[in-house]
């Protein structure tokens, strides 16, 4: 009886509870429309408002699927950001509804208009995508809470897309990705106004794709028996079988995924080059026959289709007729870039096409480029032929464009340029502004291990896609704007989120707002509304943006590093010197400050929902240190915005040449001069260069130092050649020092010579590396 009598009262207290919460009022948030994108014209409409709560209908015109599907999404939106339960309806318009309708006119076929008043809420579109967009505002608009009602201020927004190409590209050859997570992707690109999904299907390190007429691209070449470890040249492995492959059934599913979320699917399989897992599986296609096997590193294969071989260009056909079968986008992209000519100039059957063909090398392309752009042609022929449209890298400007060829401009904008004055639709993604697989830190000792560089969300945010070197009438040809994400160093999804976001949210207002209405200070205050649906879904993502921004500049004329700290909002800031961490017991950021010694300066911001991370910056002075310096020879101005100031500033360089704390050469040496501002007694002198193969940075050849008491007369007092570089040599800064009697110097030379080319062994052999070198420690 007792074991009744309990579950009686539990089950009574269980109907309790259930009737308090539900007859229990729900709070009332407020909302507003600081939204990423932001929206081209936003006007407030007076005091009244809309109260959404529980079984306000939406209402989409009958006989319209898409709208349909529009409704869904908002109810589903607005059930997961705030557990509203909103009803849907076909009919026409009415109040105290969210009404959907397609009555806006609008040469813009992506352009909406919202309207809140105290009667309805109503999206218009000039189509069933702009409805959609107009969703997205809706949605972004409102806080992320569970059991609330929601008001929302009454207001007029009228919204349109400056690019109708907006994309975002993700590699799933050199990492693969469920059919889930590719949807997720999806999604992400949707909460962004991103409406092409770039997906890069094939490479050296793997195919993706079924392709049914050759089943060893499934069997054979979407397997790699190991990967390796760390760097790409590091010569360890992990020893584990690896690989992956989407059905042609998965690929549809996912094709349309994206179309109800009006995301188009643009495929890439690249070729000619980088098919060096499609040579494993069929080695006749290659210029030696082979043996191939699936690439186990990184970098770039000498092994490309022989295009001198007719078997070769029927699978290149029988391929990207399979792939046009699978996606209705209009574009298919065809890769086109680092395609190595190596194998071509030594192979026999490219040489005879060549000479059949009667192609040239002439001042501006060799013959063997011709080859790649007559390959390239030859697929464009193939897609046409099937109502496509092909878009290749940078580099099919090499032997000339294919008429009516678009091209993704990734070396900077200069091929996007070069493009544009030949009348040749452009996408632009710059690697520097839009390449997400780079460090968004500086403190890269934090991050997960990536390909290098480093991109900041702000650098992604300044970008402006519409270069000044094209006139009027050329600048009709940048048709749009993408962000890529190479996944050579992102093995799991949960990174993808975390590179991707919240820099997507900087990509989607240059592609999408008017640069009028960009401003980086407001876009940071607009940012936690974000965060806080991707904490809603889930997402994992990087919180750069809440930590402090420290700026240290070296003044040589004081002898002081100036500091100056901010965040995005203004919030309080702690900081020490002494390398504790601070706390909100700490001293207290008020105003810029001086640092003058060794110090160890740790900062940290409270924001209403979250303590920052601790940044670090390491201060150590030596007898250099803020003295003037000048540099003889010319550096690479793009690695230090400061100058060679950044050699005496006391800080050292990390695993980021883009940090702008490294001075770099490249083709010549490194000479600093050094003014002691009055005699010294010096005895040693330390160097360090940062060194990775993989992205052409070299060790020094030889170090020096020289002394001088007039500026003018240089005595030389130590030096040491080094070894030249090893295929076994890693990913390190060396440290160079030279020891030598005790002298008094006023002025001091230091020469670093660089290597001025790479060698043999090299996979960029005879070209120029660079020579990176921070800090000058004089003791």
């Amino acid at each position: 009886m007792k074991g009744i009598s309990f579950s009686f009262i539990s089950l009574c207290c269980v109907f309790l509870s259930s009737y308090l919460v539900s007859c229990s009022p729900k709070e009332t948030l407020n909302s507003d429309y600081e939204v990423i994108p932001k929206p081209l014209e936003i006007n407030c409409k007076g005091n009244s408002s809309f109260l959404l709560k529980d079984g306000i209908a939406v209402v989409y015109p009958e006989n319209n699927a898409k709208m349909r599907d529009n409704a869904e999404f908002l109810a589903d939106y607005v059930a997961r950001q705030t557990g509203l339960k909103l009803t849907l309806r076909a009919g026409i318009p009415v109040d105290g509804a969210i009404c959907l309708t397609l009555d806006l006119t609008d040469d813009n076929k992506e352009a909406y208009k919202l309207v809140v008043n105290d009667k309805r809420i109503c999206i218009s579109g000039a189509s069933e995508a702009g409805v959609f967009y107009g969703i997205q505002t809706l949605r972004k608009s409102l806080p992320v809470a569970r059991h609330i009602n929601v008001n929302l201020p009454a207001v007029e927004i009228y919204d349109k897309p400056r690019f109708a190409y907006r994309g975002a590209m993700l590699d799933v050859a050199r990492h693969f990705f469920t059919v889930d997570e590719v949807k997720t992707f999806i999604d992400m690109c949707v909460l962004h106004n991103i409406n092409r999904f770039h997906w890069h299907l094939t490479d050296d390190q793997g195919w993706r794709i079924e392709i049914k007429k050759y089943p060893k691209l499934m069997s054979v070449a979407s397997q790699r028996k190991q990967t390796v470890v760390g760097r790409w040249c590091s010569g360890v492995y992990d020893g584990t079988p690896y690989g992956g492959y989407y059905t042609q059934e998965e690929v549809r599913d996912i094709v349309d995924y994206a179309a109800k979320r009006y995301v188009t699917i643009i495929p890439e399989i690249d070729l000619p080059g980088h098919m060096q897992a499609a040579l494993t599986a069929y080695p006749e296609l290659g210029c030696t026959g082979g043996p191939y096997e699936v690439r186990e590193t990184w970098g770039v294969s000498d092994d490309v289709l022989c295009v001198g071989n007719d078997s070769t260009l029927q699978f290149v056909k029988d391929v990207l007729s399979e792939v046009a079968d699978m996606f209705p986008s209009e574009y298919i992209h065809i890769g086109g870039d680092e395609c190595p000519k190596v194998r071509w100039a030594k192979c026999p059957k490219c040489q005879a096409r060549i000479k059949a063909l009667g192609l040239k090398s002439d001042a501006k392309h060799t013959k063997e480029e011709r080859l790649q752009s007559y390959m390239i042609h030859e697929a464009t022929k193939c897609l046409n032929e099937k109502g496509k449209q092909i878009i290749g890298w940078t580099e099919i400007l090499e032997g000339g464009l294919v008429p009516g060829a678009t091209l993704m401009s990734w070396i900077g904008e200069s091929g996007g340029i070069e493009a544009a004055h030949q009348y040749h639709d452009v996408i632009m993604t710059p690697n520097t502004y839009l390449y997400f697989d780079y460090y968004q830190s500086k403190q890269v000792e934090d991050e997960p291990l990536a390909i290098g560089g480093y991109l900041p969300i702000e650098k992604t945010y300044s970008y402006e896609p519409m270069p000044k070197e094209l006139n009027k009438e050329e600048q009709q040809y940048i048709k749009g704007v993408q962000a890529n994400l190479w996944t050579e160093y992102i093995p799991s999804f949960s990174q993808v989120q975390y590179m991707t976001l919240p820099r997507m949210g900087a990509l989607a207002e240059v592609q999408w707002s008017d640069p009028s209405r960009k401003d980086y200070k407001d876009f940071l205050t607009r940012i936690p509304r974000l965060t806080a649906i991707y904490d809603c879904y889930g997402w994992n993502y990087a919180t750069h943006v809440f930590d402090v921004n420290v700026d240290i500049k070296a003044d040589t004329a004081k002898h002081v590093l100036n500091v100056q700290l901010g965040t995005m909002a203004d919030d309080p800031i702690y900081y020490t010197l002494d390398g504790q961490d601070p706390t909100e017991k700490s001293a207290k950021y008020t105003g810029p400050f001086t640092i003058d010694k060794d110090a160890i300066l740790k900062t940290m911001a409270v924001h209403p929902s979250r303590t920052s991370k601790i940044s670090i910056d390491t201060i150590r002075f030596n007898k250099a240190t803020l003295k003037p310096v000048k540099l003889l020879q010319p550096n690479q101005e793009n690695f230090t915005p400061d100058g060679p100031v950044v050699l005496v500033d006391g800080r050292h360089g990390n695993h980021s040449f883009d940090t702008g704390a490294w001075v770099a050469v490249a083709g010549n040496d490194l000479e600093a001069v050094i003014d002691m501002q009055g005699e010294t007694t010096l005895s040693s002198a330390t160097i360090h260069v940062y060194v990775r193969k993989d992205a052409w940075l070299f060790d020094a050849k030889k170090f020096s130092v020289a002394v001088s008491s007039d500026g003018k007369n240089y005595k030389e007092v130590a030096s040491q050649d080094y070894p030249a570089m090893q295929p076994s040599d890693g990913d390190t800064i060396a440290e160079h020092k030279l020891s030598f009697d005790p002298c008094k110097a006023a002025f001091v030379k230091i020469k670093v010579v660089s290597e001025k080319r790479m060698p043999e062994w090299h996979l960029n052999a005879g070209l120029t590396p660079f020579l990176l070198v921070d800090e000058i420690n004089l003791n």
